[in-house]
């Protein structure tokens, strides 16, 4: 009995000792902290200065008590008669219907259309930037901050950014944001979306920088211009206008768009585009772009090979408008544009941003590629017009076909070119049906929805299908075909497309 004891007592000695012995190691080794208590928190800086990032891991609250006084609701309301438009608006897809109210039937009855969306000021005397989307055909604007409600006037409108600027009149200074630098975001960056998503003002979701660069084709007014920062921060209806800041609480998107049918994407014009747009915005109303006149694509490594170029680099000239400063200048489709003003072209995206930004009455010098020889042009820019958007058409199919390009087509006959209102001008051969296994499906071909007539193969023209038959059959096994393919929709040109497939 008195042996159990002793070892009971000796395991306890044991046990105890053992403990004391690794609370002085933790101690020594700096294992354990020296309070529990949160350090203190620093307090928000004003909006307008913030400009350091919060140490270790951000703390959001903070973020969004900074930088929510100077996030604002928009209200735009406009009046119509019913059966007005029976226009489908291709920004409902992104952005829903507007609310409408009003006594539904009779063509001549008066109703009211109400929208909304989010926006922020970017100056201490009333300047608030939204989306032109939001305030589009509103004959009255209102900006909301708190409890507070105030008219707004517009000041100047860009659809091809999709951005509107506004102002307001208060009696005091107002909190406002300062604008960052969006070249700088990475994909992981941290981002938080403030704005008023379905009417819930002042709501504030975190995510990152999912990617940047994004064409997600919301109109034709916007197609040259997109080049959306996509975040997985969540943007619903009402987010539209609203800002997309970094950590550091600069602004460095406008939250723009959704994605329907997907969770967790979302899209937002960069914040530099708006630092580019907004002194005309403010001093002009409107923006005044240099324009070439031409429509342009990327290079491919298809493309890059079949114009016998060693990268991608550059950027291919599929259509030359009639008229228009780049057809002056003697470019034709075909070219590939590789430096504008000694500037090094690595794609459209570039080029379209930097002749844009010289404006209207510039001149800029191309160097271009064609047939194989570097030649340079200048050329005196005019101002970019208005997009205009075209509509589709069905066509009919026919008989001939070569077997490896999965298509079928025929002669252009008067009967057709006078049944679909194609032009005089347009030659060649009619593709009816194409395959899907066709190496021009992969390049975005396809029948019944736009009538493709292609016009040239490496360069020579083609007049009928015999013409195009030699071309093809002509062509040595394994190059690559250079295909030059005119779009027609009702009557109106679209843009035109080369593709390039590999003879077998």
């Amino acid at each position: 009995m008195n042996h159990d004891l002793k070892r009971r007592f000796l395991t306890v000695v044991v046990v105890f000792g053992a403990m004391i012995f690794g609370m002085v190691l933790a101690g020594g080794l700096d294992l354990t902290p020296s309070s529990i208590s949160a350090p203190d928190e620093p307090d928000p800086q004003p909006v307008s200065t913030q400009s350091a990032a919060p140490a270790g891991y951000p703390s959001f609250a903070d973020l969004a008590e900074s930088v929510s006084p100077a996030v604002v609701t928009i209200e735009a309301s406009s009046f119509e008669t019913s059966g007005r438009s029976g226009s489908v608006d291709p920004f409902e897809f992104f952005f829903g219907p507007r609310r409408r109210e009003g006594p539904p039937g009779d063509d001549d009855e008066e109703f009211r259309s109400d929208s909304g969306g989010s926006g922020f000021l970017v100056s201490a005397d009333g300047y608030v930037v939204t989306n032109n989307h939001v305030i589009r055909g509103a004959e009255e604007v209102r900006v909301r901050m708190g409890n507070e409600v105030f008219d707004a006037e517009l000041k100047g409108a860009d659809a091809a950014t999709d951005l509107a600027l506004l102002k307001i009149e208060a009696d005091d200074e107002l909190p406002y944001l300062l604008l960052g630098d969006s070249d700088q975001l990475r994909p992981g960056d941290w981002v938080m979306a403030i704005g008023s998503p379905l009417d819930l003002t002042n709501t504030v979701t975190v995510g990152v920088v999912s990617a940047k660069g994004r064409r997600i084709g919301i109109s034709q007014e916007t197609s040259s211009f997109e080049s959306f920062i996509q975040t997985d921060a969540a943007i619903n209806f009402g987010n539209s206008g609203g800002p997309l800041v970094s950590i550091t609480g600069h602004v460095i998107g406008i939250n723009t768009a959704i994605n329907w049918g997907s969770e967790n994407i979302g899209f937002a014009v960069p914040v530099n585009v708006l630092r580019h747009v907004l002194p005309q915005l403010r001093d002009e109303g409107r923006v005044r772009r240099g324009y070439l006149g031409i429509s342009v694509s990327d290079l491919t490594p298809r493309a890059a090979e079949a114009f016998g170029l060693g990268s991608t680099s550059g950027a291919m000239v599929s259509q030359v408008q009639p008229g228009q400063p780049a057809e002056k200048a003697g470019l034709e489709h075909g070219d590939v544009i590789l430096e504008v003003d000694g500037r090094e072209v690595a794609n459209t995206r570039e080029l379209i941003d930097y002749v844009s930004n010289q404006g209207p009455d510039a001149t800029v010098e191309l160097e271009i590629l064609r047939d194989g020889e570097r030649i340079k042009k200048s050329v005196d820019l005019a101002e970019r017009p208005s997009a205009a958007g075209t509509e589709l058409e069905e066509v009919e199919p026919d008989e001939s076909g070569i077997e490896w390009l999965g298509l079928r087509y025929q002669n252009i006959t008067p009967g057709l070119r006078s049944t679909h209102g194609l032009p005089e001008d347009a030659v060649g051969v009619w593709v009816t049906e194409i395959s899907s296994r066709s190496p021009l499906y992969d390049e975005g071909v396809r029948a019944g929805e736009i009538i493709n007539i292609i016009t040239e193969v490496n360069g020579q023209e083609v007049e009928s299908t015999e013409d195009f038959e030699d071309a093809v059959r002509g062509a040595e096994p394994g190059s690559r075909l250079r295909i030059y393919i005119r779009r027609f929709a009702r009557g109106q040109e679209a843009q035109p497309l080369f593709v390039f497939p590999a003879v077998p």
